[in-house]
């Protein structure tokens, strides 16, 4: 796995995890088999765990719920805006999880080029940063991602830590 690359999750987290907040994997969509949905990818530095933060296209949606966060508390960092493949896209930081690869199924890779999907740099910085916020303001107890995070969070750190020693 590596920071700032897309990937999607296999059943098995979801199976593993069942929070209900979590975004449940839609793998058939109208027929057609999809990986749904894509995840951007960062480290936390305190477990160094990653975490995948869920994109989607439904920007007007999210458009209005971001708006309603500015208008009554003057920002919004659980909701973000930018270009994936040329497309905008909402990143849902309120409904980011902890992940380990053992979990990951395959990374969003580019047909036009073959290369892995990334964001500009400048986006990235903003996206990291809003998301470092809100897990911060998470741990001190304010409920701004809908899972269990933190929960989950500590079940893979105890997983990693055992898989190292083991090793």
């Amino acid at each position: 796995m590596e920071v700032g690359h897309f990937y999607y999750l296999e059943d098995q987290y979801f199976i593993d995890f069942s929070d209900p907040m979590l975004m449940k994997n839609k793998e058939v969509v109208d027929g057609q088999a999809h990986d749904r949905p894509c995840y951007y990818t960062f480290q936390d530095t305190k477990t160094n765990l990653y975490w995948m933060i869920p994109i989607s296209s439904k920007v007007e949606k999210y458009s209005v719920i971001y708006d309603r966060k500015i208008n009554k508390y003057g920002k919004c960092d659980t909701i973000a805006f930018g270009e994936v493949l040329g497309h905008k896209k909402a990143f849902l930081i309120q409904n980011m999880c902890p992940i380990i690869p053992k979990y990951v199924k395959n990374e969003y890779i580019d047909k036009e080029d073959s290369n892995p999907v990334r964001v500009n740099s400048l986006f990235e910085k903003e996206l990291i940063s809003k998301a470092e916020r809100v897990l911060a303001l998470q741990r001190k107890g304010f409920n701004l991602i809908f899972p269990d995070v933190l929960k989950i969070e500590q079940t893979l750190f105890l997983e990693e830590r055992k898989n190292i020693s083991s090793k």
